[in-house]
């Protein structure tokens, strides 16, 4: 039974579309206990880890590891193998080498992304609540990103923005819009490394707000408190171990000013 009535939909597998998200951790109890608690996730085993459920249908990868990570991103492809190649014909670095299902690599400005290849009937629960939303790159060169990434997966690439105060982003399939990119400016702290950031969806029955308390509850910070944007009320945290992520209540959205046009974005990595 659904902890609030907003279930999970399909996604739509098309090349470069989103097909995954998971996390690494040291201490898959406290993982599991953390996002179980915070989302409602329940949970079902697999050899070296765990696959989160909301209503049956899995919504993310907690992997146990040596080492934590941040929350990874993985985009259909037909042949991970053959996007590997390609990425580094194109300036981008494969990170590991590279299967015929799975390769994680660096663009050229410096974020790491993965890409795999999934079955026909391979199922990814996104926009119900505790499941995945959206995505969206920060980097530094947002022209390089636009042109890797539009290359590699052959995006259709929308400025919004007049492309310098606010300069960011949609890229679209299929005329779908299917993730973002920022490029970061002075409310980034000179150090931020290029990374993406993953948002998962609060339910208006719970909302940001409730989302962000219930993070502080279970041992993690947040990192930006909610706010309102057109797209939804948002809020940037940190699981207990330190991983950022954002949650977003789509329901809850507030157009922009001609004055927040350009205004400041809180940098969650500048802590």
């Amino acid at each position: 039974m659904s902890i609030v009535p907003n279930s999970p939909a399909l996604a739509e597998l098309h090349h470069g579309a989103p097909c995954w998200v998971d996390i690494a951790t040291t201490d898959l109890q406290a993982a599991t206990d953390f996002y179980g608690g915070l989302f409602g996730w329940y949970f079902s085993d697999v050899e070296g880890g765990a696959i989160a459920l909301v209503d049956g249908l899995p919504v993310a990868g907690i992997v146990a590891a040596d080492q934590s990570s941040a929350w990874t991103l993985y985009l259909n492809t037909p042949h991970a193998r053959a996007t590997a190649d390609k990425a580094h014909a194109l300036g981008g670095t494969v990170l590991g080498e590279p299967s015929d299902l799975v390769t994680l690599l660096a663009d050229p400005t410096g974020a790491v992304v993965g890409f795999r290849h999934v079955p026909a009937d391979w199922v990814f629960g996104t926009d119900g609540h505790g499941a995945y939303a959206w995505a969206e790159l920060n980097t530094r060169d947002g022209h390089a990103a636009d042109e890797f990434f539009g290359e590699l997966c052959g995006y259709e690439i929308t400025q919004i923005g007049d492309g310098q105060t606010v300069d960011y982003t949609i890229w679209g399939l299929h005329g779908h819009t299917v993730l973002g990119r920022q490029r970061m400016g002075r409310a980034f702290a000179p150090g931020t490394a290029p990374h993406w950031m993953v948002y998962f969806t609060a339910a208006p029955e719970i909302g940001a707000d409730s989302a962000a308390s219930r993070v502080l509850e279970l041992g993690g910070r947040v990192t930006v408190e909610p706010y309102d944007t057109p797209f939804g009320r948002i809020t940037v945290v940190a699981d207990h171990a330190g991983a950022v992520f954002s949650v977003i209540d789509p329901s809850r959205t507030t157009p922009l000013s001609d004055e927040d046009t350009g205004a400041r974005v809180d940098d969650p990595y500048d802590d």
